[in-house]
């Protein structure tokens, strides 16, 4: 997707992702892309030093240089460091990455939740808009990203894919990867994802769900199916870009409250 009108409120966001690590500048006036994304594949083992590589090459490709840069992470993230690796290498867990970054780059770097960049993009320019109750955004990819959201106000790091689901963590049993490694049809799928929304929906009442990730573009194969769940059930309107997006809005927010450009 490439920017119209030719607006200068551009930042670059990262979405680093189980399969793949995928960026590009975004216009920040439209919540949208400004050019189309460069993606390449998540390291195996995804180490801090693969994957900062790979992060590297995604943004050196555009010839981004000195201004913000926000990145999301698959796991819990407390000022630039990460805390927990579910989807990737364990040697993730204690890692400054807000630091190795900006010792590549030379940028300011901003480091989040993958799920809560999504949502915060979501809320501001996607299925969210105008929403102050409790609304929930899922992403459904390598595992199950969320983010929580009550009067317009993220709760971050929440983490709920780790929720104990009949027996198994909820990520295991319905996440996109469980589908695809089990080669579950539609309908079956479906089935454990109505269960895990409806154990959330028992927790949180939530006035919406919004659901995310690589799946969503789908979404008219399995949300149909979802039966016995009171709150709304929509697929995220940003798609797979809301990571990007929601990235790019963190970075452009650290600098402002730095005093800095973007």
């Amino acid at each position: 997707m490439t920017a119209a009108g030719g607006s200068t409120a551009r930042v670059f966001g990262v979405d680093i992702g189980g399969s793949g690590i995928k960026g590009a500048p975004v216009d920040l006036d439209r919540g949208d892309l400004a050019e189309e994304r460069h993606k390449v594949l998540t390291p195996h083992p995804a180490t801090p030093e693969a994957v900062v590589d790979g992060l590297v090459e995604v943004v050196r490709h555009f010839d981004w240089s000195g201004r913000p840069v926000g990145v999301t992470f698959p796991g819990v993230v407390t000022e630039g460091t990460t805390r927990t690796a579910a989807n990737v290498d364990k040697s993730w867990v204690g890692t400054d990455l807000a630091g190795l970054l900006r010792g590549r780059l030379d940028c300011p770097v901003t480091v989040l939740n993958d799920a809560d960049a999504a949502g915060v993009a979501e809320m501001t320019f996607g299925a969210g808009q105008g929403r102050t109750g409790t609304v929930i955004l899922l992403t459904l990819g390598t595992g199950i990203g969320s983010a929580v959201f009550t009067g317009g106000t993220l709760v971050p790091n929440t983490e709920l894919g780790h929720l104990e689901l009949n027996g198994h963590e909820a990520e295991k049993r319905a996440s996109t990867k469980v589908k695809e490694d089990h080669d579950l049809s539609w309908e079956h799928w479906a089935h454990r994802v109505q269960k895990y929304l409806a154990h959330l929906e028992m927790l949180f009442s939530p006035e919406l769900f919004v659901i995310g990730g690589g799946v969503s573009r789908k979404a008219h194969k399995f949300l149909p199916l979802i039966e016995g769940v009171r709150a709304e059930i929509v697929p995220a309107r940003l798609q797979n870009n809301a990571g990007i997006v929601g990235a790019a809005m963190a970075a452009s927010s650290a600098s402002a409250a730095a005093g800095g450009a973007g």
